[in-house]
């Protein structure tokens, strides 16, 4: 039984008799998309953990992609008809959107056991554990029985707009040269699945020998890498013509680390 952004005006904190919980099916994953408080936020969607999986993409309260200006987004590219009900509810609607999209990616969404969304952006949850990260939507069912936790929160990103899934990688880049600059660093990477948009990976002060890391959530599975980008850019004019290149790049797939 997969609950789609379960409501929460009346039904959160009340008991298992009236709600969604996970005594109502064999194996219960839930997709948080709309958690904000109703009050004073406006939010549709159920905060807690009710499922044997719950599913909390971008942090479940606010989606990518929701926040454009309301006639950017009235004026949809799915029609007038599906642009006003988005922009209404957006953040909502988003969780049947994204178990839609599940369907076709049975490799994407995975979900990263984690204690808070805070938590997932750092390092502590990455990459998956050796028993592997659930998929968010159709293919959650893969995992049932494998946690033997009473909640499981699991966090991730996704897109803009269609298509949602994306893959998360780790990427650390160690600087050569011979001066510092201020600028930024680009990376993009190449798979034998495909290959991605360039990704910032850092701006401010660049120094040479430094470490730089930063998780890059692609658009592509892109399987196993073949060939790596690098690209920096000094954001002044600068008369010395600083050189810096990338004396290491290292890849780390959150799905098998």
């Amino acid at each position: 039984l997969s609950g789609l952004d379960p409501a929460q005006p009346y039904f959160q904190g009340t008991p298992i008799e009236v709600r969604l919980d996970k005594s109502d099916a064999e194996f219960v994953d839930i997709i948080h998309t709309d958690s904000a408080p109703t009050i004073p936020n406006l939010g549709f969607g159920m905060t807690p953990a009710i499922g044997h999986l719950d599913f909390y993409p971008n942090g479940g309260k606010q989606m990518p992609g929701c926040g454009k200006n309301p006639i950017s987004q009235i004026v949809d590219l799915d029609g007038i008809w599906e642009g006003t009900r988005d922009f209404v509810a957006c953040n909502h609607l988003r969780s049947y959107k994204y178990y839609s999209d599940s369907i076709i990616y049975p490799d994407g969404f995975l979900g990263y056991p984690c204690a808070s969304y805070d938590v997932f952006e750092t390092d502590n949850c990455f990459p998956c554990p050796k028993e592997g990260c659930p998929n968010m939507g159709h293919y959650a069912d893969k995992f049932k029985g494998k946690f033997k936790n009473n909640f499981v929160k699991l966090y991730l990103n996704t897109g803009e707009a269609r298509d949602f899934a994306l893959w998360r990688y780790k990427v650390t880049v160690k600087l050569s040269g011979k001066s510092k600059v201020k600028g930024y660093i680009n990376v993009a990477l190449y798979g034998n699945g495909g290959s991605t948009r360039q990704h910032q990976i850092f701006e401010g002060t660049l120094k040479p020998d430094n470490t730089y890391t930063s998780f890059i959530d692609a658009e592509v599975n892109i399987g196993t890498v073949t060939k790596v980008k690098f690209l920096w850019n000094n954001d002044r004019i600068n008369p010395t013509f600083p050189k810096i290149g990338a004396a290491t790049i290292t890849v780390l797939s959150g799905e098998n680390g």
